[in-house]
């Protein structure tokens, strides 16, 4: 499982990070997913390895512009490609009217089948490699996280086993993937006594702005991965004049850490922490890692991360 972050500002883009985008793939696919859409979202894309014409499917957490002002070029670059692959958009209500309002008003065309789903809290969806719930999350609109379960792995013959009997891999090995009982030499084998253990599926939570990261709660319990955002540190949090709906380090770390979160990586960084400034995401870093055991890394634009079988995370 891979994931390559397109962006990672809060809020508005810098010089060093362009707001929030973050593409995943999976092991042996021919697609990729695409969760949330900022402002030139489509630009990142060409400076990666991924394929708009690949693009499969869209969830957007919630409606502040960061997070999904990119969609109407994105859209239409799609057509301009002539990747008519159909595309579908999940997001929160008024998704739908954004997005044919843009189109309608440019006059555009697409050429492809785009599907809009609107979802709600505690909505699953199931997909060919992964189901998705949509959970519900506290900022300053409605905001979500989608907790991923790709599906486990039951069918894995041991060929080890059968080559030991003298069966060699032929059309027998697929019958038995199956379930089905099969006649070898003139014994009837079981299939249930020639499949691996089930390879367990891995799990990940990629969360929108979110002001308290408990609100996951069961769901971070020895989770594999844990995206969410964090905005500031909490000496700055405490410190603003106006206090926003927004994470911070410690309260991420005291969460994941509750909850034994297997790996975590941190995006939506506040502007003020960048390389010119006396705030560096090192301070966000080492705020993080004093509450929290795990494996921890702050997302930089471009960062790529496989999540491999081992639930071990490793950068790229």
């Amino acid at each position: 499982m891979q994931l390559t972050f397109l962006g990672t500002s809060a809020g508005k883009p810098t010089k060093e990070r362009n707001v929030s985008a973050l593409a995943l793939e999976f092991d042996q696919d021919n697609k990729w997913y695409l969760f949330d859409c900022g402002e030139a979202t489509q630009h990142q894309i060409m400076r990666s390895r991924l394929s708009v014409g690949k693009l499969d499917t869209i969830f957007i957490t919630h409606l502040h512009g960061d997070h999904y002002y990119g969609l109407p070029g994105l859209l239409s670059t799609k057509m301009l490609d002539k990747a008519f692959r159909p595309l579908r958009v999940y997001g929160p209500k008024g998704i739908r009217k954004f997005i044919g309002c843009a189109l309608d008003i440019s006059f555009e065309h697409l050429g492809y089948e785009l599907e809009v789903i609107e979802y709600e809290a505690e909505e699953t969806f199931v997909f060919d490699k992964f189901s998705l719930k949509v959970l519900p999350l506290v900022h300053s609109i409605e905001s979500f996280a989608f907790y991923m379960k790709e599906n486990d792995i039951s069918n894995k013959l041991n060929e080890e086993k059968l080559r030991a009997i003298g069966m060699e891999p032929s059309p027998l090995y697929g019958e038995l993937k199956k379930g089905r009982s099969i006649m070898f030499q003139g014994k009837q084998l079981d299939p249930k006594a020639f499949m691996l253990e089930p390879v367990l599926g891995r799990s990940l939570i990629i969360a929108g702005d979110n002001s308290e990261p408990a609100v996951l709660g069961g769901y971070l319990e020895d989770l594999d991965l844990l995206v969410h955002e964090c905005t500031y540190t909490q000496e700055v949090y405490d410190n603003l004049p106006v206090k926003v709906l927004h994470t911070t380090a410690k309260e991420l770390a005291h969460a994941a850490e509750e909850k034994h979160v297997k790996n975590l990586i941190a995006t939506h960084i506040a502007p003020r922490y960048n390389k010119r400034s006396r705030f560096s995401v090192e301070m966000i870093f080492n705020e993080i890692k004093h509450g929290y055991k795990g494996k921890l890394y702050i997302a930089n634009d471009f960062d790529v991360y496989i999540l491999s079988r081992n639930g071990v995370v490793e950068k790229l």
